[in-house]
């Protein structure tokens, strides 16, 4: 594809993916599942005010959000603990085919030790670790707040 297209040229253009934000019940812990998986927390604040409102579409607005970077500084989560309003309980244990449903995928270099690691903070299989063909080990787990997280471990 070109810069035009039939209605001209086009004026704007996506630049990065900046950051997937994930509302949590337990900020510490789901700082603590990620910094273990090997994010680092880049930052942290809170945000209210009317503006934050007029952006999200909510009245009243107290939440405390962290910035997890990934080790090679391109990929960010940003992990939100809304205090008001409070936040709708969503289904922690909804399958991965329901709409709308989120799934945040890292390659790994050491499926075995990752999973050990995330274990003792409540991470636990969806379904099997899989070899696919000969190229990837795969799984899906569930983090914190019922995050679905995939990990993928190109073999050799």
């Amino acid at each position: 594809m070109n810069d035009t297209d039939q209605r001209g040229p086009r004026r704007g253009t996506i630049q990065r993916l900046d950051n997937i934000a994930i509302v949590v019940d337990d900020l510490a812990a789901a700082k603590a599942f990620f910094v273990e998986l090997g994010l680092e927390l880049e930052g942290e604040a809170t945000v209210e005010g009317s503006a934050v409102d007029r952006l999200v579409g909510l009245e009243g607005v107290r939440s405390d959000i962290a910035m997890m970077r990934t080790p090679d500084g391109h990929g960010r989560l940003e992990l939100t603990k809304y205090h008001t309003p409070s936040s709708r309980d969503g289904d922690p244990r909804a399958p991965t085919n329901t709409l709308g449903a989120h799934r945040v995928m890292f390659a790994v270099d050491d499926m075995d030790d990752i999973l050990d690691r995330l274990r003792p903070h409540g991470a636990e299989l969806i379904g099997e670790l899989v070899r696919y063909e000969n190229s990837y080990r795969l799984c899906y787990l569930r983090g914190p707040a019922g995050i679905a997280v995939a990990l993928a471990e190109k073999l050799n």
